[in-house]
């Protein structure tokens, strides 16, 4: 099946109430429905929304798939993110519609095959990851506060040269400056275990990663992934979102050659969880990523204006 996600503006998604004649009906979904003998997934999604929601669609980006089990069905959703269309949606065949801020659902019941999804809506378009090695403590908090003011909301705490006595004060500052505006803080698994329990989450090497045959216990979980088998134990376990790559040849990694973006969503087409591109990106990729399944990038560099 084919799912659309409308995406506004102001980052508001839709949602339509399924009507009286329909299984669940009553309960919040996104709009789209089964792919019909020959037609792609894309071609499922245009002809759905035009049904639904009397809509042309111009930009969707392929984005998560999800199975999940119901008693009369399975059910295989993949997930679009349509962020322009043509026309004004109207519930043709649904008994409502309404726009929700992902982070902020207030909408029961909601149907259970996108009730994961609206987590990984929360996700911003940019994770980025510290670089205070490279730039030198006091440069990165200056760049950290102007990032934070400009918006960014997801950091992963990555230095693999700070020592453990240095760990603590270096998260304690940089974790207090990012929830006082909301934003979340990841510590790589590479950290301390006291550090990585004052943040949000853990973020996992690909090695640390392929070590865990459970999920760890804490709020958020993020890993790094090179290849198919990473991210299919990353899915396995559960985490939150993955990062793939390099993409593109990294002054992080000199001597590795970028897969592409071709290979990236061959990758991760089926996966059930948010992939962030990785390696060489600048903000200026974000489209072209976000077209190739990306949920969006993950920079050390560029997210730090270098």
């Amino acid at each position: 099946m084919a799912a659309g996600i409308l995406v506004a503006p102001d980052g508001r998604v839709l949602l339509g109430r399924r009507p009286a004649s329909k299984v669940y009906a009553g309960y919040w979904e996104f709009p789209g429905g089964k792919v019909e003998p020959g037609e792609s997934m894309r071609a499922a999604l245009d002809r759905e929304l035009r049904e639904e929601l009397g809509i042309e669609v111009q930009v969707a980006d392929p984005w998560i798939s999800r199975h999940f089990a119901y008693p009369h069905a399975d059910v295989h959703l993949r997930f679009f993110r349509v962020c322009a269309w043509m026309g004004e949606p109207r519930a043709i065949e649904h008994e409502g519609l309404t726009w929700q801020l992902p982070g902020a659902f207030d909408l029961e019941p909601m149907l259970p095959a996108n009730t994961p999804v609206l987590n990984a809506l929360d996700l911003p378009d940019e994770y980025a990851i510290s670089n205070a090695g490279g730039m030198g403590l006091e440069a990165f908090m200056a760049a950290l506060d102007a990032r934070l003011a400009s918006g960014l909301r997801l950091l992963q705490l990555r230095e693999p040269t700070m020592t453990a006595e240095q760990w603590p004060a270096f998260a304690q500052r940089v974790i207090e400056r990012c929830h006082a505006v909301g934003a979340r803080v990841l510590v790589n698994s590479g950290a301390p275990p006291a550090v990585q329990s004052l943040a949000d989450g853990v973020h996992l090497k690909a090695a640390d990663l392929m070590a865990h045959p459970r999920r760890p216990e804490t709020a958020m979980v993020a890993a790094s992934c090179h290849d198919a088998a990473q991210l299919a134990h990353a899915a396995h376990i559960g985490v939150d979102c993955a990062v793939l790559g390099p993409v593109a040849p990294t002054r992080s990694h000199p001597g590795a050659t970028g897969m592409g973006f071709a290979s990236f969503e061959s990758l991760v087409q089926d996966l059930p969880m948010p992939v962030y591109a990785i390696g060489g990106m600048h903000s200026a990729d974000l489209g072209r990523a976000r077209s190739h399944g990306a949920h969006g990038l993950a920079m050390i560099s560029a997210a730090w204006g270098r």
